[in-house]
């Protein structure tokens, strides 16, 4: 099992403890990134990846090793801390870099078969928005199967956490742990997620407004009968 690790901060503090916890207990190779770190361009709006091509994106080389990385996985996990009720700053500007992957645009068909867990904690409140903030980018990027873990940990630091708490936290992360392996190579694409596509199929038919997407959609066959997750 591949596993793609990127943290929405460049601190271990107790979102990434929690992640690895749960990489560690799935096994296998690992690639960990840590935002803003590894990368930290902020999306400037040109629209050159919508309209044209993705590799003129200005910070395409940056961010290049990343987008290799995630193709590669066959699991996902994002972190983040909750940040006003939100990602951090530096995951919501590395998700705009993505924008063109959505289904509306150039989805990649590797994602049609990946798993994907989002994990954030917080002092307080905030983590379902704050995992909704990355699900929202693994629906629409195809992922079949994506799993939400938030904990309100208490604590700013992870030494802080109560023991109860702790031990909440490994029993979940190894329950998350037994769900992922047992699905591993087997996952499939849901009702909900071949409607979206479907409903997408049909704008790219019938209109044009966008040529870099209609040919993409075109050569890969998905305005007829293929589909990528057959």
């Amino acid at each position: 099992m591949k596993i793609t690790v990127v943290n929405g901060q460049s601190h271990k503090g107790s979102t990434y403890h929690i992640g690895k916890m749960l990489a560690d207990k799935l096994g296998g190779k690992v690639t960990e990134f840590f935002l803003p770190k590894d990368f930290s361009d902020m999306c400037i709006g040109c629209t050159s990846c919508f309209l044209k091509n993705e590799h003129l994106c200005p910070h395409h080389a940056r961010l290049e090793k990343l987008t290799n990385a995630i193709d590669d996985a066959d699991v996902l996990i994002f972190t983040s801390p909750v940040y006003v009720y939100h990602v951090t700053g530096a995951m919501k500007s590395f998700l705009d870099h993505y924008g063109y992957r959505w289904m509306v645009h150039r989805p990649e068909k590797k994602m049609f078969s990946k798993q994907a867990v989002c994990i954030s904690t917080a002092a307080g409140a905030g983590t379902k928005s704050t995992n909704k903030d990355i699900a929202d980018s693994f629906f629409f990027w195809g992922i079949p199967k994506i799993y939400k873990y938030g904990v309100n940990v208490r604590a700013t630091s992870y030494n802080g956490i109560s023991e109860n708490t702790l031990k909440a936290i490994d029993k979940k992360t190894t329950a998350l742990a037994k769900k992922i392996k047992a699905k591993d190579g087997k996952v499939k694409v849901g009702i909900k997620t071949k409607a979206f596509f479907e409903l997408m199929r049909i704008i790219q038919r019938k209109s044009d407004w966008n040529e870099a997407d209609t040919d993409y959609w075109h050569n890969k066959g998905w305005d007829g009968k293929k589909r990528p997750w057959k």
